[in-house]
């Protein structure tokens, strides 16, 4: 019997043909997003985050692969029969570290989204509000027990 994690959340998202704000660069960016998740309050040590982004728009001129090493926070609040979850931390880019903040909404309702309300990489990414996600993709833990 596994252990119950009291303020997490699973993820394996994808969205397509999103428009994105790279830090320094005008306007926006077209492109995928897929995010990856395995995060619990209680081991945030074997917890994994990921955020890969295509570059559908200026082919591979801004895709990346952003992977978290250290997540130092979670939060989860339920709001109605909803569960938001935010994740802090850092995370690596190629050589270079920096912080993020995740804020991933699991909507119970069957017909709505899920939704990744916010994805901001300080001083290079930020996905420019919520992302609708398959139904399904983003499963908070913990909520139930708020």
């Amino acid at each position: 019997m596994g252990v119950i994690c009291p303020c997490g959340v699973r993820v394996a998202a994808f969205a397509l043909r999103e428009n994105v704000r790279f830090s320094g660069v005008n306007g926006s960016i077209r492109g995928n997003l897929t995010y990856a998740a395995n995060v619990c309050v209680t081991t945030l040590d074997t917890s994994t985050l990921s955020l890969q982004f295509e570059d559908t728009e200026t082919p591979d001129q801004y895709s990346f692969l952003f992977t978290a090493n250290a997540i130092t926070s979670v939060q989860c609040r339920r709001e109605g029969q909803n569960c938001v979850v935010t994740v802090e931390g850092t995370g690596i880019i190629g050589m270079t570290e920096y912080a993020f903040v995740a804020v991933f909404r699991d909507q119970v309702a069957q017909a709505a989204n899920d939704i990744v309300q916010d994805f901001i990489i300080t001083g290079y990414f930020d996905q420019t509000g919520a992302v609708p996600v398959s139904q399904g993709s983003i499963v908070a833990l913990g909520c139930q027990s708020l």
